[in-house]
């Protein structure tokens, strides 16, 4: 049976993205796979690219033919310069900035704002409709 290391497309239409699976080379692009090693998220900055390199280099192993995108993938994660004896088998992926948590950024407002949350809302309430035009008719009387 020949197996192939592919793309299986997910998410909505214009922001898509992918798992990356084995399956039979004659299965279908979202048909059955054999198994699941890895997620491709190509519209975050940078890609988000998570590959399960200890399973990679079992199915390169045993003969799983990658399809050309999964194999610009596994390079740059690294995976097939090791499985192919290749210098750079630390891979050029780049990492996302880690997000501030939500407790920091409140910390840090509460800071800029003078170190005591407010106890009444920072914006005032909008008066209704009905209510205006009645302060507006007591002032006229």
């Amino acid at each position: 049976m020949a197996v192939k290391i592919k793309l299986q497309r997910l998410g909505k239409i214009r922001a898509p993205y992918y798992r990356i699976i084995v399956a039979d080379a004659r299965t279908r692009r979202d048909g059955k796979a054999i198994e699941s090693i890895g997620k491709y998220h190509p519209k975050s900055e940078p890609s988000f690219i998570e590959v399960d390199s200890e399973r990679a280099q079992y199915w390169l192993g045993v003969g799983a033919q990658p399809t050309e995108p999964v194999q610009r993938i596994l390079e740059i994660t690294g995976d097939w310069q090791k499985f192919k004896g290749l210098p750079g088998a630390e891979g050029t992926l780049k990492t996302a900035e880690p997000k501030p948590s939500k407790e920091e950024l409140f910390n840090a407002a509460l800071a800029a704002a003078g170190d005591e949350p407010a106890n009444e809302a920072t914006t005032p309430k909008k008066k209704s409709a009905k209510k205006a035009d009645d302060e507006a008719a007591k002032d006229e009387a």
